[in-house]
């Protein structure tokens, strides 16, 4: 079953081993297990729902609590204290688009916000339920089916509640994959993936998932918004761009077109140690710049290289490898790459080969694919960490942005210093690391994590929470930055937005969102506040 209160499936726990806690007290200190409110008090705790009956909506506190939070930092405080707060007064569960405009019409007749949930893996606040109205969620979880494959055009339509697995599964059974894997892939849909304009860790092949989606159909208040599948069009603005990234404010995508490729024949991922972070930055500029046709690059920093490698366990052939590593000039400093390449394999394996020379010229020595295959293994298990942090008295949380390659370095630093400095004023210290997860020609994402002692009290952690969460966002709007490259903008990340987006861009999205919804129900409060 999906864990209530953390990440994922409740029969799936990654340890902490003896060595990475040890690694975890050196680096920030002995962690306090804290003590999690139970499930069946915290649905007693919830108040009475505020919505009539409806024959597709569930009001128990049981529904309504499992859709109350997403899983940021701040949601995983409110579940663990018990201090949930604010929670939908319903949960619907729509099974077609006809459902969706009825559900549509009932939450203007009894005046209801409406929150669109598609896999609940939000990171930045997109699922609070905010204002004075009664909330209706809708959960998009019955609509999953493949609609239509077009092979010629290389195009399937899927409905928008489809989560990653069934979505691959379902185009495997064809001969295609889509290639869009995020972190969340497990839990996280389509729909979410348009939403909040995602980014799979394979992008560099396949494309953002703004490369991916070809049309489609959202209901509004104010009607259907029915977009097209073009290959390209030069009719004015792009009305696909009004759903990508619109965080569910123009109302609920129910059906995505998406731009599908033949499943790759061969794949393989290889690891690349370099002997610091400069040479390793030079080196993976280079090698995207090549435009090689690789289906990934990932960089670790130096301390992200050495958390991996304790976090991973396997401590002697963790051994035997630094050592050959530092015979080869890659030492305490050193920093891994990992090289992805899909598709034929004649083709996948000139890539790979072009891309391990360029790195050899910048000092990459070349580990082979053992360490590849671990990451692919493990890729979407990683983040079951959380919980086991959590348990031994840590929190991890994250941030990423997006740069171009003058600034990249920079800003590595100055978000991890922005950290360090944040916690010094109460007295802690953060574990950061970072990591470049999408490379392009002009820049690249930064995705940087932080590790840090929870106090075991609800007050005092959420401040210390917003404390660094403030901290590392002012350090990436500072840095010339974007406040996310892909996990959207929510509530948690709206207060900097107006960065980049200037004074009349912001006031062009209010009066885009008013248009399509303009009772202002749709996922208030989320990407633009009031």
């Amino acid at each position: 079953m999906r864990r209530w209160n953390g990440w994922g499936d409740d029969a799936v726990d990654v340890a902490l081993g003896e060595p990475a806690l040890a690694f975890l007290r050196g680096r920030i200190g002995a962690g306090t297990p804290p003590r999690d409110a139970a499930f069946e008090a915290s649905c007693a705790a919830l108040p009475p729902g505020r919505l009539p009956a409806h024959r597709l909506a569930d009001a128990s506190a049981q529904a309504r609590l499992t859709h109350a939070t997403g899983q940021s930092l701040h949601d995983w405080l409110r579940l663990r204290h018990g201090r949930i707060g604010a929670a939908p007064d319903a949960v619907a569960f729509p099974e077609s688009a006809d459902d969706v405009r009825e559900l549509l019409r009932w939450a203007q007749t009894v005046d209801a916000a409406v929150v669109p949930y598609g896999g609940g893996t939000s990171v930045a606040g997109h699922l609070d339920a905010v204002g004075a109205r009664p909330t209706l969620c809708v959960d998009m979880a019955r609509m999953r089916s493949l609609v239509a494959i077009d092979r010629e055009a290389q195009l399937a339509v899927f409905e928008a509640g489809v989560a990653g697995p069934d979505l691959e599964a379902q185009l495997r059974a064809h001969g295609y994959t889509l290639g869009h894997f995020p972190q969340s892939f497990d839990y996280s849909t389509l729909g979410g993936w348009v939403v909040t304009r995602s980014s799979g860790q394979q992008s560099l092949r396949y494309g953002r998932i703004e490369q991916l989606f070809a049309g489609g159909r959202v209901e509004t208040p104010a009607g259907p918004l029915v977009i097209p599948t073009f290959p390209a069009s030069a009719a004015g603005p792009d009305l696909r761009e009004l759903v990508l990234g619109s965080e569910g404010r123009l109302g609920i995508l129910t059906e995505a077109a998406v731009r599908i490729t033949h499943l790759p024949p061969f794949e393989a991922f290889h690891a690349v140690f370099f002997p610091d972070w400069t040479r390793a930055e030079q080196a993976v500029r280079t090698i995207v710049q090549a435009r090689l046709g690789l289906s990934m690059l990932r960089l670790s920093n130096a301390e992200e290289t050495a958390t991996m490698l304790t976090l991973g366990g396997h401590g002697r052939q963790v051994a035997l490898l630094e050592t050959w590593l530092k015979l080869r000039g890659a030492g305490a400093g050193k920093c891994m790459l990992l090289v992805g390449a899909s598709g034929e394999k004649a083709q996948a394996r000139a890539a790979l080969k072009a891309a391990l020379a360029l790195a050899r010229r910048d000092g990459g020595v070349h580990a082979g694919r053992a360490l590849g295959d671990a990451w692919r293994r493990n890729r979407f298990r990683n983040v079951y960490l959380r919980n086991s942090a959590w348990a031994h008295g840590y929190a991890i949380d994250t941030v990423e942005t997006a740069l171009d390659w003058p600034r990249v370095t920079p800003a590595m630093r100055a978000i991890e210093r922005a950290a360090h400095d944040a916690l010094a004023r109460d007295g802690e210290r953060a574990h950061a690391y970072t990591h470049l997860s999408h490379l392009y020609p002009q820049g690249a994402s930064v995705y940087s994590t932080f590790i840090w002692r929870l106090a075991g009290d609800y007050d005092a952690d959420l401040a210390r929470w917003r404390m660094l969460k403030t901290a590392v966002s002012e350090a990436i709007v500072a840095s010339g930055g974007t406040i996310t490259h892909q996990h959207g903008v929510g509530r948690d990340h709206a207060p900097w937005l107006a960065h980049e987006k200037g004074e009349l861009g912001m006031a062009a999205l209010r009066t885009l969102f008013a248009h399509f919804d303009p009772d202002g129900r749709m996922n208030p409060g989320k990407l633009v506040t009031p």
